[in-house]
């Protein structure tokens, strides 16, 4: 049996298919002919909504990545949203026709590809493209040669992104700072927020208890269940990003760094920074642990000069390095 397609996969198979037509397709056509909805089982009414919601998602997310998604409501039937066709205008996706790329530029573009996995279109997706040829749709030769398979920095994104659509319970093991070993975390997960460079995972304990996981302390497999999740609250999203920056702002710390240095640059240039005099930079972090953490790691160009408990935690990390490398 063939795994079911992940998020990012299907994604791209869903750009794929709207990019190339220009009538476009009709939600049923898409459900039923694109790769990643068409592995998923239809037979009965509920499994139809939750592919339906599905598709909803899908297409929330890729307009909020900038996608121009367009629909066409049927002359004939304009309140039949069954009768809806959909599809991405070519002239609105491609590059402007004053954009160009140096050589040295596409060199860097290729490097950039290499984590893709593949320098062509996938046999997935070149299935996808066999459907709606079957369909009487002419797919377009310049789609060939899109990368169609984009691998998360973080390997738990993805099975997070699929428990989050379908909405069901996920485990995994969790690695504290504090403690030596992970510990086992049964969660219902709400939602994934991009915060100051970082993944975070906003889940639900059984009871309803809001917790914030740091998706790169989660320690190897993420394992989807059959149970049901909870859903976030409205709004909730909006509210958890709104306590996260309070609690930066908080935990805003001045660095001393030394002119110049890598420890200034990279600072400089970190997400919610600021330099507030010559020499000093004034970083934001919900975590401090972390941000100790990447301050180790700059030493000794970069110097904590405040608050008094990122100084202590740095003190700690320094002295632990001390005493295992002397």
């Amino acid at each position: 049996m063939n795994a079911v397609p992940s998020s990012v996969e299907r994604q791209f198979s869903l750009v794929l298919a709207l990019v190339s037509t220009t009538a476009g397709l009709q939600k049923s056509e898409i459900l039923r002919t694109v790769h990643g909805y068409a592995q998923r089982p239809s037979g009965d009414e509920k499994a139809a909504q939750a592919l339906d919601r599905l598709f909803e998602r899908d297409k929330t997310a890729l307009r909020e990545l900038g996608v121009p998604i367009e629909t066409i409501d049927d002359p004939n039937a304009p309140q039949d949203t069954r009768m809806t066709r959909y599809r991405i205008p070519r002239a609105a996706y491609e590059l402007p026709d004053d954009v160009s790329f140096t050589p040295g530029e596409l060199s860097l573009l290729g490097l950039a590809a290499s984590v893709w996995q593949e320098s062509s279109l996938s046999a997935d997706s070149r299935r996808a493209l066999t459907k709606l040829r079957g369909l009487g749709i002419a797919a377009s030769d310049p789609v060939v040669g899109y990368l169609p398979l984009v691998r998360a920095v973080e390997p738990a994104l993805d099975p997070l992104r699929t428990a989050i659509q379908d909405r069901l319970v996920v485990e995994f093991e969790y690695l504290k700072p504090s403690d030596a070993a992970p510990t086992r975390r049964r969660v219902s997960p709400l939602e994934l927020l991009h915060h100051l460079g970082r993944w975070l995972l906003v889940a639900a304990d059984a009871d309803g208890t809001r917790k914030t996981f740091l998706v790169r302390r989660i320690v190897g497999t993420v394992r989807l269940t059959a149970d049901a999740a909870l859903a976030p609250e409205p709004d909730e999203m909006a509210r958890q990003l709104v306590e996260l920056e309070r609690v930066a702002e908080r935990n805003a710390a001045r660095i001393a760094v030394a002119p110049g240095s890598d420890a200034a640059l990279r600072l400089r240039n970190r997400p919610g920074s600021r330099v507030v005099d010559s020499g000093v930079v004034e970083v934001r972090d919900p975590d401090l642990a972390l941000l100790a953490d990447e301050l180790v790691a700059l030493q000794p160009e970069a110097t904590v000069l405040a608050p008094p408990a990122l100084v202590d935690l740095v003190v700690e990390r320094l002295a632990r390095l001390e005493a295992a490398h002397g």
